[in-house]
């Protein structure tokens, strides 16, 4: 969606409403998110494994957004 966002258009717009539906949510990632990784090639995610739940075994995991920009930050 952020490479949709990136784009930019009426067209890619419309590919992007088809998947979210709301239009407050693709205004964002339009506006805010695109601007915001506009240097950055890919890699907008990461991918955080929890391990199983407890009660049913299924597999948990934490998607986050990583920081805009295409330079890793530096450790001090």
């Amino acid at each position: 969606m952020i490479t949709l966002g990136k784009k930019g258009g009426l067209h890619h717009r419309r590919r992007a409403l088809r998947i979210i539906r709301e239009r407050d949510v693709a205004a964002k990632v339009f506006d805010e998110l695109a601007e915001r990784y506009r240097d950055r090639p890919g890699g907008y995610t990461r991918v955080l494994k929890l391990g199983h739940r407890v009660g049913d075994n299924a597999p948990m995991a934490i998607v986050e957004l990583v920081e805009g920009g295409s330079t890793p930050p530096k450790k001090e």
